[in-house]
C-alpha cells in the first residue's frame, strides 16, 4: 500500500511488505490509467516501499515517491527508489511533473485540501493525476469487528477516524476546489481475499489504531484473532475510489 499519512498511520516495512504484498498487486489497473509514458517526470504520492513506483520506472519514466513514513521510505531506496520522506500536504513542487500517482495512499491523508492543492502545484499546466484509494464503505464490516472487539474488552476506540474514506463527490469537490478539471471518479467494490488472513491484516494495517486505542503488544494477536473469527473469512470488503483527472493548460 502506498503510504502518504495521516499521524495515525503508523507502519513496519517488512510486515507490510510481506502481509500487504496485494495492494500493489491490485495497483496495476491504477497504473494503467496513468498510462506512464517514457521519458515523462512523475511523481508518486505516498510511495510506500516502492513496489508500484519502480513499475513506474519500468515503463520508461522518471520517478519520484514521497511518504511521510520513515521505515517505508528506508525500504523505498534500499530497492533502489528515488525517494523522499515528505508528507502529501507538505510538498513544495511547483510545475515539475508530468504527471501525478498515488495508490492507495490518500485516505490516509487527513489534511486532504492542503494535499490537494500540493499535488495540483506540483503538475506543469495541463497534466493528469490518477490513482486510487478508498472509497466510502471501505472496510466497513472489518473495521466495525475490530471495534467491537475493543470495546469488549474494555478499550476505548479511537474517536476520530484515521482515514478518508470519500464518496466520489466528496472527492471530486475537494479538486475541484484545488484547481483541477476534467474529473473522473468512480467507485469499485472489490472485496479481497488476504493471503495471510483478517488476523494478521490487523495487526499490520490497523497497528495506528490499536496504538491509539492503547492496546499493548501482548493482547494484540488475541485481539486480532477474535476479529478474524468474528468477520468469518479471509476476504476483507474492500472499496476503491479510483480517479483521472486533469489541470487545466
Amino acid at each position: 500500500m502506498s503510504q502518504a499519512a495521516a499521524s495515525t498511520s503508523k507502519w513496519d516495512a517488512a510486515d507490510y511488505a510481506r502481509v500487504g504484498a496485494f495492494v500493489a498487486e491490485l495497483g496495476g489497473a491504477a497504473l494503467d490509467l496513468l498510462d506512464p509514458k517514457p521519458g515523462e517526470r512523475i511523481l508518486d504520492v505516498g510511495c510506500g516501499e516502492g513496489a508500484l513506483t519502480r513499475k513506474i520506472a519500468e515503463r520508461g519514466a522518471t520517478v519520484l515517491g514521497i511518504d511521510n513514513s520513515p521505515e517505508m521510505i528506508a525500504a523505498a531506496r534500499a530497492s533502489g527508489v528515488d525517494a523522499l520522506l515528505l508528507a502529501a500536504e507538505d510538498m513544495q513542487f511547483f510545475a515539475e511533473f508530468d504527471a501525478a500517482f498515488s495508490n492507495a495512499a490518500l485516505h490516509w491523508v487527513l489534511e486532504r485540501e492542503q494535499a490537494a492543492r500540493a499535488i495540483f502545484r506540483a503538475l506543469k499546466p495541463g497534466c493528469r493525476f490518477a490513482g486510487e484509494m478508498g472509497g466510502e464503505g471501505n472496510l466497513r464490516k472489518l473495521r466495525e469487528a475490530l471495534d467491537e472487539e475493543l470495546v469488549i474488552r474494555g478499550y476505548v476506540p479511537p474517536t476520530e477516524a484515521s482515514n478518508w474514506y470519500a464518496s466520489p463527490e466528496q472527492f471530486a469537490a475537494v479538486y475541484e476546489s484545488a484547481g483541477f478539471g476534467e474529473i473522473d471518479v468512480r467507485l469499485i467494490e472489490r472485496p479481497t481475499p488476504i493471503e495471510h488472513g483478517v488476523a494478521e491484516w490487523v495487526t499490520t494495517f490497523r497497528r495506528g489504531w490499536l496504538d491509539r486505542a492503547g492496546v499493548p503488544q501482548a493482547d494484540r494477536a488475541e485481539i486480532a484473532t477474535a476479529v478474524a473469527d468474528r468477520v468469518g473469512s479471509n476476504v476483507a470488503d474492500y472499496v476503491r475510489l479510483r480517479f483521472i483527472m486533469r489541470k487545466p493548460a
